[in-house]
């Protein structure tokens, strides 16, 4: 993989992480909930509507998640966009662990929470978000 490869691909892992953002900022109103509702259905397999967003606790939550993902996403983005080209083996190592400590954390938490289903969802998420970054790119052709 080259360089260039390497920075497209950090804008798709900063679109697959940000993505969840506004879906869990808008469970903070019951009007707007049922994006997430139903994706943590999903998550905790199988489809049973047993997953609401009834708890004020719950919407609390949801937009510290929907906060943090959308952060983590924008941070990617401006990684690849300011820093990579200064430091690119830093900042591909940099995302490929917290990508992989969001892996183990949050599918120990679903185990444990009894929702094991998550975990396979989260591998694929973790395999679409490190895509090529998983190993170190080469430098691009430079043109005379």
């Amino acid at each position: 993989m080259t360089q260039s490869f390497h920075k497209f691909w950090l804008k798709i892992t900063a679109i697959v992480i940000g993505s969840f953002g506004p879906v869990f900022f808008l469970a903070t109103m019951e009007a707007t909930a049922e994006p997430a509702r139903l994706t943590m259905d999903i998550l905790s397999w199988p489809l049973d509507g047993a997953t609401t967003w009834a708890s004020p606790d719950t919407r609390f939550l949801s937009a510290l998640t929907g906060g943090f993902l959308l952060g983590w996403g924008v941070t990617i983005w401006l990684l690849q966009q300011w820093v990579y080209d200064l430091a690119p083996e830093k900042v591909r190592r940099a995302v490929l662990f917290g990508l992989l400590s969001w892996f183990i954390l949050d599918s120990t938490g679903s185990a444990l929470s009894g929702n094991p289903s998550n975990v396979l969802f989260n591998i694929g998420v973790l395999l679409l978000g490190v895509g090529p970054l998983w190993r170190p790119a080469v430098e691009d052709m430079k043109t005379a």
